[in-house]
């Protein structure tokens, strides 16, 4: 991966490839959850901090089958062990679910088959069509190298004879690893009864070793989320270009054009439009809102038919009741907004509480920060602020105040009232720009 981040970090739609196996894991409601780790594990372990995990270091990494022998102890006497790889995170619940059922009380094998099967372990198997062996591709006599199905990696494994198996594997091979996948040969003499099942798609298998193969899985994924949600009736202008790295809900009739990245909890009601190139971080928005092109929203609620943007931007804290404009080059922050309420150009609102039918001039500001405190504006509900005003915090404008554009607001305004706060204009007769000397 060419980086001091631990591979099984490195994220798939936001979240690290190991987050998503460990989701889809628990999933399956297992009696214990057991993390082999070896390079990097104090990373991994500060990065994925689950109480319900318990973690085992390989401290010399020997195989696959050392690993698992590493985590003996911490397995139960009974029941099956399902083997997972932090590095695979594109793996389907129901495929492994699949795989637990051809298991039965014996053990399983997830494969695949490919076209080219280089590089990977061959399923052998007897006449009768039975697993038998996995036989790693530098083992492979030319016979098996010909062979289609591929291991996977991901096993199921009665964990009645695993500590025997784990015990009896040799490293007598090309690599000098413990292979885990010579528990199959074990099982066959053994007698135990071996399944398989074969993986609905190649990327359910597919491992990252590398930057492109992140990137590959990545597309994948939300191509996949992109046809559940069109699948769920929601219009992509563009299905290749969405990306959504979190959970998102959508109502009815809701429309999403190009480029647009959804993180964390984001929940659309029934008509909602989002414009190109919009960021939604956990945020809220109700039926019927437009959310026009090149807008981030991040931890907000909006309410119903609101329009927002383009070029806005809603901080954590926004809380937008119905019917409110907020505009092109408008920042929120902190802030409620009433209903019907229009902040429509160039303008900060921080640290405030704005009431209903509210309208913000172009340029205000809510001057929140004296660089020690922040403090809070109150605009009661009807008010008029005119174009370029500062509001210096804390201050009030009364219901139905009007203020002057071009005002620095350091009182309350009065209810009803007209309020101006600005310099008298002056002229200087015979003034003179100053000049730079000239250069002869």
């Amino acid at each position: 991966m060419y980086s001091s981040m631990p591979k099984v970090l490195h994220p798939i739609a936001g979240e690290p490839m190991l987050a998503h196996v460990i989701r889809t894991a628990r999933a399956l409601d297992p009696a214990r959850l057991v993390v082999v780790y070896g390079h990097g594990g104090e990373q991994v372990r500060a990065r994925i901090a689950d109480a319900d995990i318990q973690w085992v270091e390989q401290s010399e990494q020997l195989g696959t089958g050392h690993a698992l022998k590493m985590a003996l102890p911490a397995l139960p006497q009974d029941g099956t062990t399902l083997v997972l790889y932090g590095d695979v995170p594109l793996t389907r619940l129901e495929t492994l679910q699949t795989l637990l059922s051809a298991a039965g009380e014996g053990m399983a094998v997830l494969t695949d088959i490919v076209d080219n099967p280089s590089g990977y372990g061959r399923i052998v198997r007897d006449a009768a069509g039975n697993a038998v062996a996995i036989v790693e591709e530098k083992d492979c006599d030319d016979t098996q190298r010909q062979i289609q199905e591929i291991n996977t990696g991901i096993l199921a494994l009665p964990n009645a004879q695993l500590a025997d198996w784990l015990n009896s594997l040799k490293n007598d091979n090309a690599q000098g690893e413990y292979y885990l996948t010579d528990v199959l040969g074990l099982a066959h003499r053994a007698g135990v009864r071996v399944g398989s099942a074969v993986v609905p798609h190649s990327f359910e298998a597919a491992g990252v070793n590398n930057k492109v193969q992140l990137a590959e899985l990545e597309r994948i994924y939300q191509q996949n989320r992109a046809l559940a949600l069109m699948q769920a009736g929601v219009t992509l202008l563009d299905p290749t270009r969405i990306d959504v790295r979190g959970e998102l809900v959508c109502g009815r009739d809701v429309s999403i054009d190009v480029n647009c990245i959804f993180e964390g909890q984001v929940e659309l009601g029934d008509n909602v439009t989002v414009g190109a190139h919009c960021v939604l971080k956990n945020v809220k928005v109700a039926a019927g809102t437009q959310i026009a092109p090149f807008s981030l929203l991040e931890d907000s609620t909006v309410g119903e038919a609101c329009k927002i943007g383009p070029y806005a931007r809603l901080r954590p804290g926004a809380a937008l009741a119905g019917h409110v404009h907020i505009g092109n080059f408008v920042e929120v922050k902190k802030s409620t907004i009433g209903e019907g309420s229009k902040v429509n150009h160039l303008t900060y609102v921080g640290d405030a509480s704005i009431g209903s039918r509210v309208n913000v001039g172009a340029g205000c500001v809510t001057v929140n920060y004296n660089g020690v405190d922040k403090f809070r504006t109150v605009i009661e509900d009807n008010v008029f602020v005119g174009s370029g005003t500062l509001m210096v915090a804390p201050v009030t404008l009364e219901a139905g105040s009007t203020v002057g554009a071009g005002s620095v607001v350091t009182k309350n305004a009065p209810a009803g009232e007209l309020t101006v706060a600005r310099a008298r204009q002056v002229t200087i007769p015979g003034w003179k720009r100053p000049q730079k000397p000239s250069r002869s």
